[in-house]
């Protein structure tokens, strides 16, 4: 049997593109995709991306209005773009081809990713396989229904950072989305972790990492390489 050489990591997206009943078009947060993809690629990690259904990932649109390098860099692209289009659905992959999951955030992840059986039974197999398990802002949304084998939430227990209740407020989207992120995943046992509102704030607690917000993207990815180079 040939011997892997690379390391690999699951990217997952949400596939839900409306914002509650308020209207307002929703998707995952494009530099929460663009910061840790390309930090992984620089440590010659190769990174697929999957979703709940498949297909299509929907981009929030207001996070293509962000003066960033990295989404200029996406939007030149056309791999990374194709990807987009044609995320796998999550319920296909096998957790022995990956050696990482990471969760993007974006608001559209509160309404599907807690919902997604596959999504939690994928995530408790790769953790449970002694890998690394990460979600960056609202895609700590994907932790809040893992178990593992013995019953118990994986993120019991475990300091984890997530989109806070005061950036929550920050946006103004407290009263839109379905639960608060934070209290949620206090409720879970997880110790939630957090830094002023915007600042880069990544928590590693064993083979759990989290980020805070969109400004602990790359450093989540950083976390990622940094544990699979060991």
């Amino acid at each position: 049997m040939p011997i892997k050489s690379k390391k690999n990591v699951l990217i997952v997206l949400t596939n839900h593109s409306t914002m509650g009943t308020a209207g307002k078009r929703t998707g995952f947060w494009l530099s929460e995709l663009t910061h840790p993809y390309y930090a992984l690629l620089s440590h010659d990690i190769e990174v697929d991306l999957a979703s709940i259904q498949g297909g299509p990932a929907p981009v929030d649109p207001g996070s293509l209005e962000q003066d960033d390098d990295d989404v200029r860099r996406f939007l030149n692209d056309t791999a990374l773009m194709a990807k987009v289009y044609t995320t796998i659905p999550i319920n296909t992959i096998k957790t022995s081809d990956y050696d990482a999951v990471l969760f993007t955030g974006g608001h559209g992840t509160m309404w599907d990713f807690p919902n997604s059986e596959a999504l939690a039974t994928f995530a408790a197999e790769i953790y449970e396989a002694g890998k690394v398990v990460s979600a960056v802002c609202h895609g700590p949304a994907a932790l809040l229904n893992i178990k593992l084998a013995n019953g118990e939430h994986l993120i019991s227990g475990k300091k984890v950072a997530g989109f806070t209740n005061a950036e929550e407020s920050a946006v103004q989207l407290q009263d839109t989305v379905p639960f608060s992120l934070e209290d949620e995943l206090r409720s879970r046992g997880a110790l939630f972790d957090s830094a002023e509102v915007w600042t880069n704030h990544v928590v590693v607690d064993e083979r759990l990492i989290t980020g805070q917000n969109p400004q602990s993207a790359e450093g989540v990815g950083e976390a990622i390489a940094s544990f699979l180079k060991h």
